[in-house]
Parts: structure tokens; C-alpha cells; sequence
């Protein structure tokens, strides 16, 4: 009788973990098995495609985003993406500017194991909020971000792990974008694949 109890709840839990990114919890999802390129405006030559049920990108002149056609104040993204140890990527949060996204004007979330200053590097909040040492990385498979942003605090988890937060005020309402581009010098980036990527206004 225990074991059957014990089997009962496990259920339980088992379904209520994976109902918790559904639609009637207010997830909204923009990516999910290769479909989505649709909900975002593209900025710049990546050459954003679906392969293999996933959104990728791996060459491009320059910094270039798929940006939300919503903007965001209160929100939490999750995603599910495939980085290589070369992969320049990110989540940039709060945009002031949709044709113009980098870290001077929205909140990047860095992917990018290889960053000169490793203290932004991937996990990290740039020129806000530093990883700390040894910093996580992310290349060679599949990994999670779980970002919470809500008035001033911003909360990132990556694989389940709190890597940096912040409390700041700077940049209120915008879209959010992916972001593929180059790496050190201008070197080519490794690939960036987003199998999922699910928002929720709050």
C-alpha cells in the first residue's frame, strides 16, 4: 500500500512538473519543435532556418536577432538551446531599440563560453550582473535558461542553477531577442539551436 502511494504521488508530481509550461499557466510558446520563426522579426544576416525541428543559425557578418514583434515588462522566459564551445549567443531583454539590440540598451543574457572577459561570459547578466569563478559553461549540449524579470529584480537560472541576478532599473519595457553573431576578432561563431523558448507575462 505504500509503495502504491508513493507510486501515486510521483505521478502526480511527474504531471503537474509537466503542465506547468502550458498555455492555461499563461506560457506562451514562440518556439517549440522547429516552429516559430513566424513570431519574430528578423534583424540582421543570420541565416536563421529550421533543421531538424530546431531554429538555427551559424553564419552571419555581425551581431544579427530574431526580436519578439511583443514588447515585455514583467516575464519569464524558459529555453532550451544547443551551444559549441565557439558559440557567440544570447537573450537580450527590455530592447530600446528593435533594429539596434546590444548590451549598452537592453539586458543581455550571455551565451558565450569563449568571452575575452570571462566575468560576462555565459550565465552572466553583461555589464551588470558577473558570473562567478569558475564560470559555467555551455558548449557541446543542450542546456536551459530560466530568466525572471520583474520590476528592477532580473533572475537567471541556467540549468537550474541561479548563475546571476541583479536589481536595476534602467531599462523598464521592450522586446526580447536571440542573438547570433561572431566570435573574438570577428572569428566565426559556433551554431546556435533553440528546440524551445516559452514566455509568460506576468
Amino acid at each position: 500500500m505504500k509503495r502504491l502511494i508513493a507510486l501515486c504521488a510521483l505521478a502526480v508530481s511527474l504531471f503537474a512538473g509537466g503542465c506547468a509550461m502550458t498555455p492555461e499557466h499563461g506560457w506562451i510558446a514562440l518556439i517549440d519543435n522547429g516552429k516559430g520563426l513566424e513570431n519574430f522579426d528578423r534583424i540582421g544576416d543570420a541565416n536563421w532556418r529550421v533543421e531538424g525541428g530546431l531554429v538555427v543559425a551559424d553564419k552571419a557578418k555581425g551581431s544579427s536577432h530574431l526580436v519578439t514583434k511583443q514588447s515585455f515588462k514583467d516575464f519569464e522566459i524558459y529555453a532550451e538551446f544547443y551551444a559549441e564551445t565557439t558559440t557567440n549567443s544570447g537573450i537580450f531583454m527590455r530592447a530600446q531599440d528593435r533594429k539596434n539590440i546590444g548590451a549598452a540598451n537592453s539586458y543581455e543574457v550571455n551565451i558565450y563560453d569563449q568571452r575575452p572577459g570571462q566575468e560576462y561570459s555565459t550565465g552572466a547578466i553583461v555589464d551588470f550582473a558577473r558570473v562567478g569563478n569558475p564560470p559555467p559553461k555551455a558548449g557541446g549540449k543542450w542546456n536551459t535558461f530560466e530568466i525572471h524579470v520583474k520590476g528592477s529584480d532580473v533572475t537567471v537560472k541556467f540549468n537550474g542553477v541561479v548563475t546571476s541576478a541583479m536589481t536595476n532599473s534602467q531599462f523598464k519595457e521592450g522586446p526580447f531577442s536571440l542573438q547570433f553573431a561572431n566570435g573574438p576578432k570577428d572569428a566565426p561563431g559556433g551554431a546556435i539551436k533553440w528546440r524551445k523558448v516559452m514566455v509568460r507575462p506576468l
